[in-house]
């Protein structure tokens, strides 16, 4: 059994659970009008230190795995092949985008004066790292060649 691939497969939870409650958090805090506490930072911090961890371990399975093979073995039938395509290219270049999105939010949340610009830099920035997150997983209702089970263990 693939360890690596079942850890990816739960952190994902963690990323979608800090994501979520990010995002959320800054649109009540905008609707409401609330100065930004230290909570909402700490919300931040956990979704960027649970991406990293992600992707870290997303390289992993990406290099030691077949996706990396068949990109050495050409380019062009890999995106020829649907689940291929996938895997070794939009999935991974979609969530190394979002991991970019979610990076850039954190350092502009800081460099903000005002509490509702870090509540609205935060709901843009997130909100499209958690969009594209969202859009690139491999849920179950995929296509057959996408499609992987909500938990691998």
């Amino acid at each position: 059994m693939n360890y690596s691939l079942v850890i990816h497969n739960i952190l994902r939870w963690a990323v979608l659970l800090f994501g979520v409650w990010a995002v959320l958090s800054a649109l009540f805090a905008i609707i409401s009008k609330r100065e930004y506490k230290n909570s909402d930072n700490k919300v931040s911090l956990f979704f960027m230190i649970s991406c990293d961890i992600q992707l870290l371990i997303g390289f992993i399975l990406y290099f030691t795995g077949m996706w990396f093979d068949s990109v050495k073995a050409g380019m062009g039938e890999v995106m020829k092949n649907p689940g291929e395509r996938f895997f070794a290219v939009e999935h991974a270049l979609m969530m190394i985008i979002a991991w970019i999105l979610v990076h850039i939010g954190r350092t502009m949340v800081k460099r903000a004066d005002t509490d509702a610009q870090k509540h609205k830099r935060t709901l843009i920035y997130f909100g499209i790292a958690l969009l594209i997150i969202l859009v690139m997983i491999p849920w179950p209702f995929r296509s057959p060649e996408i499609a992987r089970p909500f938990f691998r263990i």
